[in-house]
This record gives structure tokens, sequence and C-alpha cells, in this order.
């Protein structure tokens, strides 16, 4: 996504993504620059001012429409758009916020095709995880199947400390009620966690495809990121919740409730503080050195200003 400079509107100078609020969710309305301002219009014409540099990431729930002075202005701010489906289980398009860093996207690129260097970030991402070392002379396959189980055994031990019936992980993308209540919560909780893994992902300037424990989707290394936080942030809210509906505590929708607390969570343990920390030290375990300039490089014609914000985005 480009953004060009908007007629009489300075472009606003991007807020790094660990001093930004985590996400909001928006939905049934026309989301519009108007008097210079990001606002979302409803039905009746009520304007909401959304200070839109101040989030890492907006999802756009289905009623929205967006024009094109907002996405530019969106992309200016390096504020990622997300378009979601109900409650956001599923997710549709991103508009990229910055531009991936052909560095660091080469760096990410040799570290997943080097099995060597691949397993040790699997492995590093299994300690910050679980918080102890993994076994040894395991494959990143073995690795896998031992955090399936044990991320399977941890659902279950929060489904029963918050007197919650649980079976097993199951979902159907096409069919949001299909789902049993606590798996409509840890859709809407997840969801809320992987918008805000990409916008940390492309605000370093890395690619969310080129994955390491997770490979072959658009979000691969998003999923992989998320997932060194998920039992400490949204997994418990997710269980929580699903008890408190249960018992019939909660006086608004499941999912809703379920939002408002990761955003909650996500402040609380300042999540964008770390984000971004935590992925330059997971790539850095893989021990390889990152590329230099090759030695036929063009010099740059014009020295650059200090660029602002974080190393992806483009301003």
């Amino acid at each position: 996504m480009t953004a060009q400079a908007l007629p009489g509107i300075q472009p606003p100078r991007p807020i790094p993504i660990n001093d930004r609020s985590s996400l909001v969710f928006v939905e049934k309305g026309q989301i519009d620059v108007i008097d210079g301002a990001f606002v979302v219009v409803d039905a009746g014409g009520i304007r909401t001012h959304i200070p839109v540099g101040g989030f890492a990431c907006l999802m756009l729930e289905p009623g929205t429409r967006i024009s094109h002075t907002a996405v530019a202005l969106a992309a200016r701010a390096g504020t990622l758009l997300v378009w979601v489906g109900e409650a956001g289980v599923r997710l549709y398009a991103a508009g990229q916020p910055g531009g991936a860093r052909s560095d660091r996207l080469l760096w990410q690129a040799k570290l997943a095709l080097d099995e060597t260097a691949r397993l040790k970030v699997v492995r590093k991402m299994y300690a910050l995880r679980f918080q102890e070392d993994p076994p040894e002379r395991r494959s990143v396959d073995q690795l896998r199947g031992i955090e399936g189980a044990r991320v399977r055994k941890m659902y279950e031990l929060l489904a029963h400390q918050y007197g919650v019936t649980w079976n097993r992980r199951a979902y159907d993308r096409e069919d949001w009620d299909a789902g049993d209540l606590p798996n409509r919560c840890l859709s809407a909780a997840t969801a809320c966690l992987h918008g805000l893994a990409e916008a940390g992902v492309l605000a370093a300037g890395y690619a969310p495809a080129i994955g390491f424990l997770h490979t072959g989707k658009p979000l691969s290394f998003v999923y992989d990121i998320a997932d060194l936080f998920k039992f400490e942030t949204v997994v418990p809210v997710a269980f929580r919740v699903a008890g408190k509906a249960a018992k019939g505590r909660l006086d608004l929708p499941a999912e809703r409730a379920v939002r408002r607390e990761c955003r909650d969570i996500f402040r609380k343990t300042g999540l964008l503080e770390r984000m971004i920390p935590a992925i330059e030290e997971v790539l850095e375990a893989g021990e390889v050195e990152r590329p230099t300039p090759p030695p036929d490089a063009l010099p740059v014609a014009f020295e650059e200003k200090e660029p602002s914000g974080d190393a992806g985005h483009r301003g």
C-alpha cells in the first residue's frame, strides 16, 4: 500500500510500535478522513474519531467501508489495516503498514532455508514459550509434535481451572456459530493476538509468510511470534470469559468481552514493548550472519534523513 501526501495535511510521523495502543475493532460505519481527522461515521451521521497513528492495528469487521484517503493516512501513520470476518475469526486481507526491508528479508529467508539455523530458531522459540530448554536431538517436526501435546494439555488445565466444559480445539471458518462457546472465545482471542503480531512483524521489517515452526501459510511467521505470548495473554482470557458466560455472569456478548480483556492484558503485560525485541532474539538464535551489501552495490545518491517509526516503516 503506497501512500502519497494528502492535500493540506502534513504527513504524520510514525509512532514506534512499542509506544502505541494495541488494536481496535471497527464495525458498521464509513471510515474516512474529515477535516483532517480519521473518523468512523455511523448510519446516523455521528462521527467517532480514531487516533489512527496511536494504534498498531485496526481490525475492520463486516459492515465497514473505508475511503482511499483513510487508507492512505493509515499507511502514512504506519498502522496495519486488517479486514476480518465476524468477531475476527477470518482474515480476508491486510494492508502493509510499511515496507519490509530487503536486508532483513534476506536474513530471515537465509535462516529459514538453512535447516541447522531453522532448528536453532525453533528451539529458541520453544525455550521462550515454555521457559525451559527443549529436549535434545529432536527435529523440527518432533518439536512441533511435543509442543502440540503440551498445548492440548494446557487447554485442558485452563478449562478445568475456569470451570469450562472442553472437548478439543475445533472450529469451522465458514460457520462461526457452529463452534461451541470456548472455541469461539479462543478464536476471537487469537484473532486479536494475530493482528497485533502481524503489525509487529511488519513494523520490524520482516515477512509474515516466512515461518520456522509454522510453514506454508501467508502468516506463518506471525503464528510463530504470536505463540510466544499466547498462553500468558489471550488463552487464559478466552477460558476465563467462557467460564463467566457459562455461569451467566456476562452482561455483553462473549466475543466482545474477550476483545476488551485482550486489550487490557496487552497493556498490562506490555506486549507491544516486548514483541519486536522477541522477534530479533529468536532470529539471532539461528547464528547466521546478517547479509552485507554486495561489493558491486552502488552507494546511495543522497543521504537519507533519520528514519522515523520502526525499521519496516516507509517514512
